[in-house]
């Protein structure tokens, strides 16, 4: 928060893709901090993990995100967090996203429930598309599928009360555990992105698969988490898009 809205160095990594001297100290304090109280733990992180490590299921593993939503961040714009899961033999088990702008603090513990500074966290009870709030986010790839991208998003709109995009998985993510969203979906993510916001959906009544359905992972680069009474609609929504090609 101290360099938030000042003058930082902004580099890239990709042509839309950035990263800020913010990202990289946050991450290096961070790893510093492990190492120095859990010597035999791993960090996977957005900013110096390996491609190989992305597969990876040590017995510890930190999966780390200090700043989601740089663009935000980078521009001045008050929607980022910082996001983490630690993973036990691949099982996320504890996680938390903070954001600093509003003080908000979201927790959960596996089989113990999820929190908002404190307080429990419970999913919406919409029942009906066109009564839910949506969210999405479009990966760092998006000019080479944006037809497909905002055809699904189009589609979601059709049918729903209204769709948002906010530039922070794991924001959108605590939002629908907080019961501020009541369903949200996006592909081409990476572990840091989702691991924490995934397991507090999970504790706080909500539920979270892969875009079809399947089994959620981590790794599975692609996720759909709603509040459960939205989850086979909002498959159907996307299946059908898909289908079309």
């Amino acid at each position: 928060m101290a360099h938030f809205g000042t003058a930082m160095r902004v580099d890239k990594k990709g042509a839309i893709d950035l990263v800020t001297e913010i990202d990289l100290a946050v991450e290096r304090g961070f790893r510093a901090l492990i190492a120095e109280r859990f010597p035999d733990h791993v960090v996977l992180g957005e900013e110096f993990s390996a491609a190989g490590e992305l597969d990876a299921a040590p017995e510890y593993c930190w999966v780390f995100d200090p700043v989601d939503g740089t663009t935000n961040y980078a521009h001045g714009l008050p929607i980022f967090c910082s996001s983490l899961a630690l993973e036990i033999s691949g099982v996320p088990t504890v996680a938390a996203i903070y954001d600093p702008t509003r003080r908000e603090l979201f927790t959960a513990e596996r089989g113990q429930g999820a929190w908002l500074n404190g307080a429990p966290l419970r999913v919406s009870s919409a029942a009906t598309l066109i009564d839910s709030l949506l969210c999405t986010g479009f990966p760092y790839t998006v000019q080479q599928d944006a037809q497909s991208l905002v055809g699904l998003f189009t589609e979601f709109l059709a049918v729903s009360r209204a769709v948002r995009r906010l530039g922070s998985a794991a924001l959108d993510l605590a939002y629908v555990a907080a019961g501020r969203l009541d369903g949200f979906w996006e592909q081409s993510l990476h572990p840091w992105d989702m691991a924490a916001g995934a397991l507090i959906v999970q504790e706080a009544g909500g539920r979270v698969t892969d875009l079809r359905d399947g089994p959620y992972s981590s790794r599975g680069r692609s996720i759909l988490a709603t509040n459960g009474h939205l989850h086979e609609a909002m498959v159907s929504v996307i299946e059908a898009h898909l289908r079309k090609g």
